[in-house]
């Protein structure tokens, strides 16, 4: 898969293209991407995703904005897992809040990413003070020679799968819901750096993943699989969250400890599958007592993937 950055599009070609953020890439996310594949198949296009860094609301009002699902990194993986010929990112500034509805269609659709078809979910406003809407895409695409469609919304059981959905259930330590609206295990991918090797002193060595945002949807002790350590994917266990017994302003960290493994892990990428919460992340009153709780939060994820079936 071709990524391309900025308002220079040396990479377009003619293109059916979609546009959004896609944090977390759920189950709508991919009904929406399937539907973009037919529609460049169908006229031999190219599948080209446009997305924003940061998210418009991390730009608007960073206090308020959504804790992220997915980082950009993990977003551009799955877009090529889910096939997408070219992601095209476009950084999301003062400048791009100013861009009319029509300059946004002409110059960053049109003459940038040579859209032949524009496929948009129906909740997607674009353009200044979110001016440009899907009866705005079909009068310009009428006017400038390109295809224009709307996809509904994608329901999960008796909910919208929307990345809010995905946050709630992550929040609520319900992973299987999760799971439900992703169509996947949530993970976090990362590369394995240096800590304070406090895990192999206390008996439990960990891979200390590095996490590129600050505010994951969801902290704690988890049961986990992870992909990279092997040629299969291992089962562990694993904490998200700031270690309050080591440090009182410890930074945010994903330590995992793989179950009956030894080797060194440094440097490698991991993806990190958050399976089950084994529970709320808390400060113990010494070491003696975290020792003996990492034993049991251990002896609790080995129960789990005994009896989760998942290989």
């Amino acid at each position: 898969m071709i990524v391309s950055h900025g308002l220079v599009f040396d990479h377009a070609a003619p293109s059916a293209v979609t546009i959004g953020n896609f944090d977390g890439l759920h189950l709508g996310h991919q009904a929406l991407l399937a539907q973009l594949r037919t529609l460049a198949a169908a006229d031999g296009l190219r599948t080209c995703v446009l997305t924003f860094e940061p998210h418009p609301r991390e730009f608007f009002a960073p206090e308020q904005a959504p804790t992220r699902l997915t980082s950009l990194r993990e977003k551009c993986e799955l877009l090529a897992e889910f096939g997408i010929d070219h992601t095209h990112v476009l950084h999301f500034d003062a400048g791009l809040a100013a861009m009319s509805a029509d300059a946004f269609v002409e110059q960053v659709l049109v003459a940038g990413l040579q859209a032949q078809q524009v496929l948009i979910g129906d909740d997607f406003r674009y353009g200044s003070k979110r001016a440009g809407d899907f009866a705005h895409l079909q009068a310009t695409g009428a006017r400038l020679g390109f295809g224009a469609m709307q996809m509904q919304t994608v329901r999960q059981g008796d909910a919208r799968a929307s990345s809010t959905a995905v946050r709630e259930a992550l929040a609520a330590g319900d992973m299987a819901r999760a799971r439900a609206l992703l169509g996947r295990w949530y993970g976090i991918s990362g590369r394995v750096v240096h800590g304070a090797q406090r895990g192999r002193t206390l008996g439990f060595p960990t891979a200390n993943v590095e996490i590129r945002h600050n505010r994951p949807p969801c902290t704690g002790v988890f049961a986990v699989r992870v992909h990279g350590a092997g040629d299969a994917p291992l089962p562990g266990v694993a904490n998200l969250g700031r270690k309050p017994t080591v440090a009182a302003d410890a930074p945010l960290t994903l330590e995992t400890h793989l179950l009956d493994w030894q080797g060194d892990l440094y440097n490698a990428h991991l993806r990190v599958e958050l399976l089950h919460r084994i529970r709320d992340e808390r400060k113990f009153e010494s070491l003696d007592a975290l020792t003996r709780q990492i034993a049991a939060d251990c002896e609790a994820a080995r129960v789990f993937h005994a009896g989760a079936g998942l290989g």
